[in-house]
């Protein structure tokens, strides 16, 4: 009973979510700045915008290019047109049930290609592990580049710098002794956390290990560098944004990537964080709106329309096996 409540929970808080956040979004606005958000989405350059789904497909495409490097070494090379197809279906299904894509594209992978699921499964997590770490690297860049504009920000909001350090200071004394409990503790949890891990770092490691590391790691940067020109070129669209240089964008980007993982595929939450903080650069709420709709509008409707042709497709092309 309580399992059921646990993943119904999982299931709906995040659309219940993202539905709330569309109303408040609705609600705080005037009718005269939805007419002009409206507008500044209906006149949007459908040149840029194309050229955002265009980066997005180019980035799903080499992903699943990137699968394969993890799944030679386990000994299968699936058909580039089945991985394009599931990870296609995946960020669907996401739309729908959070992190269900990923049990999704492992058994997928099972049904079409023989891999068995557990190692599917594990190549999948692997490449979790490594776009995390690449999202922390944009973040920790963002920072180098905005420390300024971060920095006014918070003492404008009465944070002071010495609070700030010492906030960051007891917080890597928290983690050291964290850490230090679960490398020496016998409790259950600390067995997990030590497991998962380990798990994670030999997810990492294994990286180096295979044959074609470097393709693995330019495929990689390529996927990332996608995501944020699907971000760059959407400036285009909205006149208030078209001089905003890239590391301001970035800002912006870490704030939508963090909105996605909120709610499903960002829904609601994602056009308010990125309109939040173009805020801080002087960008009207208004055009950080019709920014972020544009973006989100766009990719989802990529996501949904592709991912429902794969739905279709990938039975098809596969109806010999």
């Amino acid at each position: 009973m309580k399992s059921s409540l646990k993943k119904t929970l999982k299931t709906t808080l995040p659309i219940a979510l993202g539905v709330f956040l569309v109303w408040y979004s609705y609600h705080i606005t005037s009718p005269e700045d939805r007419q002009e958000i409206l507008h500044y989405i209906q006149e949007a350059d459908l040149f840029w915008v194309g050229m955002s789904v265009l980066l997005g497909i180019a980035s799903h495409i080499s992903r699943a290019i990137r699968w394969n490097f993890l799944l030679e070494p386990l000994g299968y090379k699936p058909r580039l047109s089945n991985n394009v197809f599931i990870i296609l279906i995946a960020y669907f299904t996401n739309l729908g049930i959070p992190r269900s894509g990923e049990f999704l594209r492992a058994t997928a992978l099972a049904t079409y290609e023989d891999v068995p699921f557990e190692k599917g499964f594990g190549t999948i997590v692997t490449e979790r592990v490594i776009d995390v770490i690449m999202l922390l690297l944009i973040v920790l860049t963002t920072l180098v580049l905005q420390t300024d504009i971060i920095l006014d920000m918070l003492l404008k909001r009465g944070v002071k710098l010495n609070n700030i350090f010492i906030l960051l200071g007891v917080g890597l004394m928290g983690l050291l002794l964290f850490f230090l409990f679960v490398k020496k503790s016998g409790h259950p949890l600390a067995k997990k956390i030590k497991g998962f891990v380990k798990g994670l770092m030999e997810g990492v490691l294994s990286v180096f290990k295979m044959k074609r590391k470097w393709a693995f790691l330019f495929h990689t940067l390529f996927i990332w560098a996608a995501y944020i020109g699907m971000f760059w070129v959407i400036k285009h669209t909205v006149p208030e944004t078209m001089g905003l240089t890239l590391s301001q964008l970035l800002v912006a980007f870490v704030a939508g990537s963090f909105a996605i993982t909120a709610t499903n595929g960002g829904i609601g939450l994602y056009p308010i964080a990125v309109s939040k903080s173009l805020a801080l650069f002087g960008i009207s709420s208004v055009s950080g709106d019709a920014f972020g709709w544009i973006m989100w509008i766009s990719q989802t409707a990529m996501v949904v329309i592709f991912g429902a042709i794969s739905f279709l497709v990938l039975p098809l092309w596969n109806r010999n096996r």
